[in-house]
């Protein structure tokens, strides 16, 4: 595969509330704008295009539990209409994935989750990564706690991965951060050591497939050394 291609894009939509308050609107309707099907289903067609095979959305985190209980409870709304949605329009060569908790989701929710990873584990076209309730320390500490349960006294950087809720999934090549901000805030710390940053201005209700098209082609110009010598300039000297 080019390697100037990034297999696995991760995407922080961040801006959703201040898109909504600068038009005078609702917080959570930056949210409903940004989570319709036809957002998301550009970007994931996007990625298909520009041949990306992963691609993950963070839609909730474990912190986001900490804000107003009718915005919590509206942003599950969506996402569950969101993801019927999704069941109902998405291309058959999707494949629909979650990673993060779900003992702390409702219990419909989870039954939608689990139908559409069910029914979508099959498809290998792209498979879109739906990060809800998640947070990278979370992450770790269930995943330490769950290598203290198997038993293990030692364990090895690549045996850890196995605990990890990406396991079988390739760490991201190129992480997006939508909104201006410039921060992680705590996204999958242990998978990004080696991920592109990028990072944009544009609220997420307004990042489309043309922006992901940027955030992809200033990823072509990067040079992945990886601790190494750099891929440019072995390619110019073979």
């Amino acid at each position: 595969m080019d390697d100037s291609i990034p297999v696995h894009v991760a995407i922080i939509p961040d801006g959703n509330r201040r898109w909504a308050r600068e038009r005078n609107m609702k917080p959570w309707e930056g949210h409903a704008k940004a989570g319709t099907f036809e957002n998301l289903n550009s970007l994931i067609q996007e990625a298909k295009k520009l041949g990306v095979k992963y691609l993950s959305f963070w839609g909730f985190s474990t912190e986001n539990w900490k804000r107003e209980k009718k915005e919590v409870s509206i942003i599950m709304r969506l996402i569950l209409k969101g993801l019927n949605e999704f069941d109902e329009r998405a291309e058959k060569d999707v494949r629909f994935v979650h990673i993060g908790r779900k003992d702390r989701l409702l219990g419909k929710l989870v039954e939608r989750i689990d139908s559409l990873e069910e029914k979508t584990k099959g498809n290998k076209e792209v498979c879109v990564l739906l990060c809800l309730d998640y947070g990278g320390r979370d992450e770790i500490i269930r995943a330490v706690n769950n290598v203290l349960t198997s038993g293990k006294k030692e364990i090895s950087e690549e045996e850890f991965r196995n605990f990890l809720d990406t396991n079988g999934f390739p760490d991201p090549d190129l992480i997006v951060r939508t909104g201006g901000e410039m921060r992680m805030s705590g996204f999958m710390p242990f998978q990004s050591d080696y991920a592109e940053l990028f990072f944009t201005d544009v609220y997420f209700p307004d990042f489309d497939a043309k922006e992901l098209r940027k955030a992809v082609e200033w990823y072509y110009g990067r040079d992945r050394r990886f601790g190494g010598d750099s891929n440019k300039t072995n390619k110019s000297s073979s």
